[in-house]
């Protein structure tokens, strides 16, 4: 599913056959790397499928589907500049198409650092797409704080409490998590039921 979504939205704008594999094997090969417990393909696969039920409200859905497919392309647990480096990566790999809408899908990218409300409202879809397993069931969002823990393995426990706490609180200090009515009715009140949850158990 995946390999044909990103083929067909890349032969839009690329005749090279042997380009758009390679492009695909790429985002493959860096979403599959051993360091990768959450920020994997199953995300990926994730967003996508939860951006079914809303894909008549974007506006762009080509720049949104790159956004997708490239956000979390670079992916380190001991940087603080992925996004931009991950957007950088786009640029670079994308600008060899015919796609022109390069600026706008790499702000998008470096938007889901800091996770900020957009006055762009694709980029509000792709910021709640992103923090969508935060209102999954119990059991599923159990599953995603292990893999994150897994991926900061280098990080002492009391030193990763430290951080993902701070997180946590963030998220539950804003008026609400996610951007659009869309997610705010399908996740808010679980999303912040499992991060008190969470953060309670790392305060034992």
């Amino acid at each position: 599913m995946l390999k044909e979504k990103f083929i067909n939205l890349l032969a839009k704008y690329s005749d090279n056959k042997n380009y758009n594999l390679e492009c695909w094997s790429e985002i493959k090969n860096c979403y599959t790397s051993n360091s990768r417990h959450y920020h994997n393909l199953e995300h990926l696969k994730n967003m996508l499928s939860e951006l079914i039920p809303i894909q008549s409200e974007v506006e762009d859905l080509d720049c949104l589907l790159f956004a997708i497919f490239y956000h979390d392309i670079v992916y380190k647990s001991t940087k603080s500049n992925n996004e931009s480096q991950s957007a950088l990566f786009f640029q670079k790999r994308i600008a060899k198409t015919s796609f022109q809408n390069l600026k706008k899908c790499m702000l998008q990218i470096e938007a889901t650092k800091e996770h900020k409300i957009s006055a762009d409202s694709d980029t509000n879809i792709l910021l709640d797409l992103d923090l969508s397993i935060l209102g999954k069931p119990s059991e599923e969002y159990k599953k995603y704080t292990e893999g994150i823990r897994k991926e900061y393995q280098i990080y002492p426990d009391f030193l990763y409490k430290k951080g993902r706490k701070k997180v946590l609180n963030s998220m539950l200090e804003l008026e609400s998590i996610f951007k659009t009515d869309y997610f705010k009715q399908q996740y808010e009140h679980q999303a912040k039921e499992n991060l008190r949850l969470e953060l309670n158990l790392l305060s034992r």
